[in-house]
Order: structure tokens, then C-alpha cells, then sequence
């Protein structure tokens, strides 16, 4: 169907920011994209550079019949997923999906990934620095450690995505990252899982602001890097980038060449995400976790001309090199909604942010707000004007959620 030559690209998870920018960086260089969703409110499914869209069914066998149409409509194609879940779904079932041809790491490789222990094991065999992280297998442990444990601390799942179910099912609320300062708020926290007989990574609170670096490998070799570091993050204490700034590539040259070492133990192949935490006053970095997928900033990437969405396609799918110019790295990317939030919550609601030693510097952060609306190398994680839909379906969501 259409008239490109060039075969069609599936992109499971077009709901937001990340999955947008993969349909508008392949639709932009001629390649026929179909979306699948999650929602029909999905912002990727209002693009210009998309062929087709449909609801992605739930994952089994409905899901797999689905992908199998596409390919039969379409002629042979490859899929890319967003989420690592979904990713690791189809390095399961990649031989379920007939003519289309899954674009994802190995299901070994994905799993480390996936599981922060590994990560954070194979990160002291290439000497990436690590927090102090301490492990609960029983509830005397936590009593045990209660006492001596280096407050505060970060409570972190190993395995967020086999832990969200048991916890759904015990009625107990999932929480991604959760902050105690002292022994009592640790024993109160933890003892919150006793029902289900499984507890959290406890670790270290690192200071600093995230920084992040970006990798796309093929065969051990890396054909593309890029790096960002974290203006400004929602929630304030430390999350997602609101704001973030590319980074020159002769910045932090050791760490990542240690990234990549460690993603070559993990066996990598296609885009990764090595993400830090980086202390500006002391110069001190520590590995926060690898994400197997590609990442919330991803606008800043594309907008650079990093190009790691092409090379996936070319070089994953098509099995063809890609000659790319240097991606720029003068540029900022911006979420305004999550910036405006971080700002109403620093000036009007700091008790509700999570780590009491946070820094807050009200004046500085309306400055810097406002002066990103002017900010002369500014681009947005959602809206362009040369595919504006996007931008109007996300701020008719936005209004509808504040409406309840």
C-alpha cells in the first residue's frame, strides 16, 4: 500500500512524546509509519507522518494476530517498541509475528536491562561507580539494617515490571522511587510490603541532577552517541527532564566509554539510555540504572539530528550503514507542562517535595521559567510546526485530565 519503496515501520507506543518523535523522525525521511496505541487520544496517532494507526489489542494472542495483519496488509515490515515491556514481549515471541521482523535487543540482554541488581553488578566489573545499595530478602533484614543504613535513602524495585502486578493485586499503590530520611520512615515504608513477601532496593541518596548518555550499538560497535544533562526535573527532588540541554561529546569522554563497555557486557544491540546522577560541585558521577528503550528526552535527540530512530531502521531492519552528520549539541528541549508543575510545586506546595534536602531557590527557578520562553535554541518535546496536531490533541488531554 502507498508508494514508498522503502518497507513499512510499526512504532508500539505512539501515546506520547517518545513514540511521536520515532514516527516523525522515520516519516520525515520517507518511510511509511503505522502507530499502535495504547489510547485513542494518542498524540502520535494525530501526526502527519503516520500511515495508519490502530489500538494495539492487549498483549497474547490477539496481539500477535494483529501485528501478523499489519504485515499481511502492508508486505514485510519490522516493529520497534517504546516500552521495554513491550520490548521484551516481542524478543519472546518474535517468532510469532510472521512477515514483520521485531527491531529489539535479545531477551538475555533485555532482561539485565530490566533487572537493576544485574545492572548494577556488571557496572562494578567495568568500574562505573554505583551507590551503596542494600538488598531485603526477609523482614529481619530490615530490622537488621535499620540501625546503621546511610540515610537518606531511595527505595527502588529491582524489576518494576514483574513486581507492578503482585503489588496491583495486594491493593498496595506503586511507587517508582520513594524517599526516607531516617530509621523510622525506612521501617514504615518497607514493612508497607510484608503482605506480599517482597521488598525493595534500598539505596543511597546521590545528589546531583541526571545526566544521561546515549548509545546506539550494533555488533559491539557503536555507530551513534549523544548526551544530555537535566535542567530541571518533575518531580523536583529528581524524576523525568522537564528541561534539558544536549551535551558536547568530548564532555564526560571516560564515562562513556565505560557505558559502553558495560552495554557490550549486556551483549546490547540497537539505542540504550546509561543514566547518571552527576554532582556539579564535587565532579562525582553514579549509574542510576540502564534503560533498554528509548528515553523521555528523546525530542532533544531527534531535534539534534542524532538520527538513532534512522539507524535503528537502516541498520537493525534494512541491514545497511547510514553516513550522518555530527548531531548539534547547542540545544535545549522543554516540557512545559512538567516545568509549569515543578514550578507551582516549588513555589506553593514545597512540603510535598520528597527530599528534604532539596535546594529551593524560588527566585532563580521563575527566572530560568520564564527565560525559556525565550531562550534562543529552544525546541519542545511535542510541539513543531511543521506537524502542530500533536501539540493541540496533547493540550486538549491536558485540559480534559484538569477537568477530572
Amino acid at each position: 500500500m502507498g508508494t514508498s519503496t522503502l518497507p513499512p515501520a510499526i512504532v508500539w507506543g505512539i501515546d506520547a512524546q517518545i513514540g511521536l518523535w520515532i514516527v516523525r523522525e522515520l516519516g520525515q525521511h520517507g518511510i511509511p509509519v503505522i502507530g499502535l496505541a495504547g489510547t485513542r487520544a494518542s498524540i502520535g496517532g494525530r501526526s502527519r507522518y503516520l500511515k495508519h494507526a490502530e489500538l494495539a489489542r492487549p498483549r497474547g494472542p490477539e496481539l500477535l494476530a494483529q501485528i501478523r495483519a499489519l504485515g499481511e496488509t502492508w508486505g514485510p515490515c519490522m516493529i520497534l517498541a517504546v516500552s521495554e515491556v513491550n520490548a521484551l514481549y516481542l524478543a519472546e515471541n518474535r517468532n510469532a509475528l510472521g512477515n514483520v521482523r521485531a527491531l529489539v535487543p535479545d531477551v538475555g540482554s533485555l532482561r539485565i536491562a530490566l533487572d537493576k541488581k544485574a545492572t548494577l553488578a556488571l557496572a562494578r566489573q567495568v568500574g562505573i561507580p554505583v551507590p551503596v545499595t542494600l538488598e531485603f530478602s526477609c523482614p529481619r533484614d530490615i530490622d537488621r539494617l535499620a540501625a546503621t543504613a546511610p540515610y537518606p535513602l531511595v527505595l527502588k524495585w529491582a524489576d518494576t515490571n514483574a513486581i507492578a502486578p503482585m503489588l496491583e493485586a495486594a491493593g498496595i499503590d506503586f511507587l517508582k522511587a520513594e524517599y526516607v530520611h531516617d530509621r523510622h520512615e525506612f521501617v514504615r515504608a518497607m514493612r508497607r510490603y510484608d503482605r506480599v513477601g517482597k521488598w525493595p532496593l534500598a539505596q543511597q541518596y546521590c545528589p546531583g541532577r541526571g545526566l544521561g548518555q546515549f548509545f546506539f550499538l550494533h555488533n559491539g560497535e557503536v555507530l551513534r552517541r549523544f548526551q544530555h544533562r537535566r535542567v530541571a526535573e518533575w518531580p523536583p527532588e529528581g524524576g523525568f527532564s522537564a528541561v534539558c540541554d544536549a551535551v558536547p561529546l568530548d564532555q564526560h569522554r571516560d564515562l562513556q566509554e565505560r557505558s559502553i563497555e558495560l552495554l557490550r557486557r549486556m551483549a546490547w544491540e540497537g539505542v540504550a539510555m546509561v543514566e547518571y546522577r552527576f554532582d556539579d560541585a564535587t565532579g562525582h558521577t553514579v549509574l542510576m540504572e540502564v534503560n533498554g528503550r528509548y528515553w523521555g528526552s528523546f525530542p532533544l535527540a531527534a531535534q539534534s539530528g542524532a538520527a538513532f530512530a534512522l539507524l535503528h531502521y537502516y541498520v537493525q531492519g534494512m541491514g545497511r550503514g547510514l553516513e550522518l552528520p555530527p548531531p548539534r549539541t547547542d540545544l535545549r528541549c522543554r516540557m512545559v507542562s512538567a516545568d509549569t508543575k515543578r514550578l507551582m510545586r516549588i513555589l506553593f506546595a514545597p512540603r510535598k517535595i520528597a527530599d528534604k534536602s532539596f535546594g529551593r531557590k524560588p527566585l532563580r527557578e521563575v527566572g530560568r521559567y520564564l527565560l525559556g520562553f525565550v531562550h534562543p535554541r529552544v525546541r519542545y518535546y511535542v510541539w513543531t510546526l511543521h506537524d502542530p496536531i500533536p501539540f493541540l490533541v496533547d493540550l486538549a488531554n491536558y485540559f480534559l485530565r484538569f477537568l477530572g
